[in-house]
């Protein structure tokens, strides 16, 4: 009797001890890594970084999955499928939250377990050089002078959209906008002189803001860009606005709180990683890392941004 009841109770204690051991050895095989965008593109090629660094600090590779299509939500639908056992991430950004909001997907950003956001890409306002305002204070009294005169170039029901409403919201002014399908073709447009103002970043626009055929008149990131040293923040200039397109990690709702902590530490440890940074930096982007709390904090503040917006959005 005694061997017996002896014998249960180490039991006990082996299943006992076993659990957080099985808990610190996550993870144990490759986690697959569904990118919702077609490959080559730039949320394809700064998370391709990401699953091409990792592996020193999370102890496994990241093989990429692309799964394109509807603007991110066919891939983002499939990993909210996926079984919340730690071996499937995604990647998001601001679109999901327009998506959401004008009827694109039922998907919401809170139906995952947001673990990492990683990098932002700092967005611009960008203008044709003109003798109605030379720099942000003066652009923004002509908007009040002339309402609805500023013709801006964004994507329609997208990021650019919302974010020149963003600025209209922030400043009380009014835009016209104009729909263009990418960044290059609405900057091209600009310089052309068959716009006023567009949203922009650096990888499109610097080139000709150096050579005097356009002129950035504020940035959305938190601090001033190295690279653009004498230009504003909307923070600077009265605003709290952050208009960035950020990409940050994603787990299916419900992954336990060992894994999401373990990837957490592992994005973090890369985000400091030099070789890693270069080459984010090399591809137009910066690292900005905030973990589960401040991307949690970030996307529920935007929502709230977008569900303001909504009406402007669905124009």
């Amino acid at each position: 009797m005694f061997f017996r009841t002896g014998f249960a109770a180490l039991c006990a204690a082996a299943t006992l001890s076993a659990a957080p051991l099985a808990a610190q050895g996550y993870p144990e095989r490759p986690v697959e890594f569904i990118v919702p965008w077609s490959p080559g593109g730039g949320s394809d090629t700064l998370m391709r970084l990401v699953a091409g660094n990792i592996e020193p600090h999370l102890g496994v590779e990241l093989p990429i999955i692309n799964m394109p299509g509807v603007g991110g939500t066919v891939g983002l639908r499939e990993a909210s499928r996926r079984k919340a056992d730690g071996y499937t991430i995604s990647q998001v950004h601001e679109g999901l939250l327009v998506a959401t909001e004008t009827g694109i997907t039922d998907l919401a950003w809170d139906d995952f377990e947001p673990i990492a956001l990683m990098t932002a890409s700092p967005q611009y306002l960008v203008v044709h050089p003109t003798d109605d305002y030379g720099n942000f204070e003066e652009f923004v009294s002509y908007a009040k002078e002339n309402p609805g005169e500023i013709t801006i170039g964004v994507t329609l029901g997208g990021v650019p959209h919302l974010h020149a409403a963003m600025i209209e919201q922030a400043f009380d002014i009014q835009f016209s906008y104009v729909g263009y399908e990418g960044t290059g073709e609405r900057v091209r447009a600009l310089v052309g002189g068959n716009l006023d103002a567009a949203i922009g970043d650096i990888s499109s626009s610097l080139q000709f803001v150096e050579s005097g055929d356009l002129a950035f008149l504020a940035v959305g990131s938190p601090e001033r860009v190295e690279e653009t040293p004498d230009v504003p923040t909307f923070m600077e200039l009265g605003a709290d606005l952050e208009l960035n397109v950020t990409r940050g990690i994603v787990m299916p709702k419900g992954t336990p709180q060992e894994a999401r902590d373990k990837m957490e530490a592992a994005l973090q440890a890369l985000s400091q990683d030099e070789t890693y940074v270069e080459q984010t930096n090399n591809a137009g982007a910066s690292v900005m890392f905030r973990g589960q709390d401040g991307y949690h904090a970030y996307l529920e503040k935007l929502d709230a941004t977008v569900k303001s917006l909504s009406q402007v959005l669905a124009q």
